[in-house]
């Protein structure tokens, strides 16, 4: 999984809250640092009535990609599909979402498309009408994902569930560790071990709320090179650490 990715690739989680926005600008950071043009899409933003700055703000503000794109937003802070029903809103359609994300790959190099909570929150409606998740918009796109994955204890089978879920679909995966405590305890370093030959970064705990041009200078050293970083060397890492 060395390769850089290229194309539309899939952001999401374990769960929610841990960490994929801020994975998503640090991707946006490095790819652009190697010269990439860059896009990011959010399909559902959800929670838009709270005042809080959208998911694509955030990356905008730390990364500031070449795009960045919300499709949709719904006032409460549920799945997107609960939250356009409780809000009387036209749910998602899946092939929309599509045609957007693949409109963007068609001028862009990189195209990070962040999900909503973990990878089987429903999203939206098919035209049959059935339900939709990341995993089935991955299916659709042809797209590898991202799992963003808490450092902590409980991480391993959710990320597992998450990779198995992935594997099942077909659909190529890494992980990156949302949240990398500054003072790591024995579980965190045991976690650390087993997910190593799946991947693919760690951010450090507070790497959102840094100054923008830090961020964007040491985005690299969090990532390997599968998602344009320069981190080969875990055990190098883990000593640095």
């Amino acid at each position: 999984m060395t390769a850089p990715w290229q194309g539309a690739v899939l952001v999401t989680g374990t769960d929610t809250g841990v960490g994929k926005t801020v994975v998503t600008a640090a991707v946006t950071a490095a790819a652009q640092a190697a010269g990439l043009r860059v896009s990011v899409v959010k399909p559902g933003q959800t929670g838009a009535a709270t005042g809080e700055p959208s998911d694509v703000d955030s990356v905008t503000r730390l990364a500031a990609p070449l795009t960045g794109r919300t499709l949709a937003s719904f006032p409460d802070p549920l799945a997107p599909l609960t939250a356009a029903r409780v809000a009387e809103l036209e749910p998602l359609e899946l092939y929309t979402v599509v045609d957007a994300v693949r409109e963007e790959v068609d001028k862009h190099d990189l195209v990070l498309v962040e999900g909503a909570g973990g990878l089987l929150v429903p999203m939206g409606l098919r035209p049959s009408g059935e339900a939709w998740t990341v995993a089935d918009l991955a299916v659709a796109l042809g797209a590898p994902a991202v799992v963003v994955a808490r450092a902590g204890l409980g991480t391993l089978n959710h990320t597992a569930l998450t990779l198995e879920a992935l594997e099942r679909r077909a659909v190529p995966a890494g992980v990156v560790i949302g949240a990398w405590p500054a003072e790591p305890e024995l579980v965190h370093w045991a976690n650390l071990g087993e997910l190593v030959p799946k991947l693919l970064g760690a951010l450090p705990t507070g790497a959102g709320a840094m100054d923008p041009g830090v961020f964007r200078r040491s985005a690299p050293g969090w990532l390997t090179p599968a998602l344009y970083g320069v981190l080969d060397d875990w055990r190098a890492w883990a000593e640095e650490t």
